[in-house]
């Protein structure tokens, strides 16, 4: 009986322990997501951006424009990155036009 004892504290410890690891995964695929939506600063326009699911649409159709293939946009050079900004503040009159209707 006492080896049995033994067998059946061993599991429940082990439950015990992956519980909190089973709870931690998805407060983490959420906090990952959290992570995709957060405000970008733009220097030359003196203004920030939602980097939200929209910007990057938006984002993704510029490098389509470019030719070239996705980069997360925190990778890029600086360069690139005012690039970005003003093709994005020349198009928003456009975007938002589009928006209104839709």
């Amino acid at each position: 009986m006492h080896r049995g004892y033994k067998y059946f504290s061993t599991i429940l410890l082990a439950a015990a322990l992956a519980t909190p690891l089973a709870m931690a995964k998805p407060m983490q695929d959420h906090d990952d997501h959290d992570r995709d939506d957060h405000r970008v600063y733009d220097r030359d326009h003196k203004d920030y951006h939602n980097w939200d699911a929209n910007e990057d649409r938006l984002y993704r159709h510029w490098l389509e424009t470019k030719h070239e293939v996705y980069r997360d946009f925190t990778r890029l050079d600086a360069k690139r990155q005012r690039e970005y900004w003003e093709w994005r503040h020349n198009h928003e009159e456009h975007e938002e036009h589009e928006h209104d209707h839709n």
